[in-house]
């Protein structure tokens, strides 16, 4: 292939200057280097660049296709350079989450809102199809975030910590447990618990909390949306354990009881999963950050 992009450049500025000096100046050439490499592209075509009877030089039919290349080709070269550049410097590229816990849109979405205004070249993306098995999708390169409240030893991914929060009973306002401080895995023995549809030794409310004291509730109900959980206790179907941050946002149609799980509540901290090749990305840190800064200062 003989045409280079030093080729592309220099019939370019032969047509946006109006003098082979000029055009070399542009180009930080000397006119004999230039009328050079031009003479070069005409021998190797064999076909003439520039109508030379003309003052100043016009573009043969050759070198208008020339230029034509040019024009299509100059600019899609320098958006790249500038998209890796962009890359090198952390400044853009794909950001692809998935989230362990249903309930985490209620702030997630929020905080990608935030995300997108500042950082407009990043793809971002919600990946919900890999959620219930995030950590292999991760380490393949599927998604590039992981929201979880369950941090484990992974070779190559780092978890950075977000927020804590702490998992709360909800009750409607005339159930029995209704203005409860607190309560004991025992008092949820004869209750219908309502939670999403995830196995049980994935939830904090059964792992931390009625498995260590031996207690299962009298039934079990899954559901996928927040708001049907929170219609379902509001109308005595059964109770639910929920984040905080749930809980504050809730409708005064919802509105409801609260307590803690024991005396001392029960207590997580949600952390954000990446590969550890990508922790130092700006763009990955900066989501990481502003996680870190809306949702703690919500509390």
């Amino acid at each position: 292939m003989f045409i280079e992009l030093r080729h592309l450049r220099l019939i370019q500025a032969m047509a946006q200057n109006s003098t082979l000096a000029a055009a070399a100046e542009q180009l930080h050439l000397t006119p004999s280097a230039l009328s050079h490499q031009i003479k070069s592209l005409e021998q190797h075509f064999e076909v003439p660049l520039f109508l030379r009877h003309h003052k100043p030089l016009r573009l043969s039919p050759a070198g208008q296709r020339l230029l034509d290349l040019a024009q299509r080709v100059l600019p899609q070269v320098a958006a790249m350079e500038h998209e890796l550049q962009c890359l090198a410097g952390g400044d853009s590229g794909r950001l692809h989450l998935t989230i362990e816990c249903h309930a985490c849109f209620e702030w997630l979405l929020p905080t990608l809102e935030r995300y997108r205004q500042d950082w407009p070249d990043v793809d971002v993306d919600i990946r919900l199809g890999v959620s219930f098995d995030p950590m292999p999708a991760l380490t393949r390169g599927e998604v590039d975030l992981v929201i979880t409240s369950d941090p484990v030893e992974l070779r190559g991914v780092v978890f950075h910590p977000l927020f804590d929060y702490q998992a709360l009973l909800a009750v409607a306002p005339d159930h029995p447990l209704a203005g409860r401080e607190w309560v004991a895995p025992v008092d949820l023995a004869s209750e219908t618990l309502i939670t999403y549809p995830v196995e049980a030794h994935r939830l904090d409310v059964f792992r931390r909390f009625l498995d260590p004291a031996g207690v299962r509730p009298v039934a079990w109900r899954r559901a996928e949306l927040t708001p049907m959980i929170l219609q379902l206790v509001a109308i005595r179907q059964g109770v639910a354990v929920l984040p905080d941050w749930v809980l504050r946002a809730q409708t005064p149609a919802h509105r409801l009881s609260t307590c803690r799980l024991g005396e001392q509540g029960l207590w997580g901290t949600l952390h954000a999963a990446v590969r550890d090749s990508d922790s130092r990305a700006a763009y990955v840190r900066a989501f990481i950050e502003l996680a870190q800064r809306l949702n703690n200062g919500a509390k």
